[in-house]
C-alpha cells in the first residue's frame, strides 16, 4: 500500500479479518510504530471494522499512540475513526476529548468533532487551544 485512497478502501474491509481474531492489538500496536506512514495509517484505518462491531478500545488505544504523529495524513485518519467511534458512543469520543484535546493536532480535533452539536464543536476548539 503505498497511498491514502488504497489504505483507505482497502483497510476497512481487511479489518474485518480483526474482528475474528481473539486479540488485535499486537498487530494495530506493531503497525502504528511502523516509519511507514502508511502502515501506521493502517493501525487506525483497520479499527474500523472493530468500531462496527462494537468495540471500541482498539481505536482508543491506537488513537493515543498516534497524538504526537507528525503527518497530516496520520492526524486525519484519526479525526475520522475518532469521529466514527462518537458516532457508535459519543460519551467515549467526549472521554477521550477530555483527557486529550488540549494535544491533538488541529485537524484531528477538527475531524473527530464534526458530527457533534455546533456549540460543543465551539466549546472543544476553544478549550483545547494552547
Amino acid at each position: 500500500m503505498n497511498n491514502w485512497d488504497i489504505v483507505d478502501v482497502s483497510a476497512p474491509w481487511m479489518g474485518v479479518y480483526l474482528t475474528e481474531v481473539e486479540d488485535p492489538m499486537p498487530l494495530l500496536i506493531k503497525l502504528s510504530k511502523s516509519k511507514s506512514l502508511w502502515q501506521r495509517r493502517v493501525s487506525i484505518i483497520l479499527t474500523f471494522a472493530l468500531i462496527r462491531a462494537g468495540d471500541l478500545e482498539p481505536t482508543i488505544i491506537i488513537s493515543e499512540a498516534l497524538l504526537k504523529d507528525e503527518h497530516n495524513l496520520i492526524h486525519k485518519a484519526v479525526g475520522w475513526m475518532l469521529r466514527e467511534l462518537g458516532k457508535k458512543d459519543v460519551m467515549s469520543l467526549r472521554k477521550f476529548l477530555t483527557n486529550h484535546s488540549h494535544q491533538m493536532p488541529r485537524t484531528m480535533l477538527r475531524y473527530s468533532i464534526e458530527k457533534l452539536p455546533e456549540r460543543e464543536r465551539k466549546k472543544w476548539l476553544i478549550s483545547s487551544k494552547r
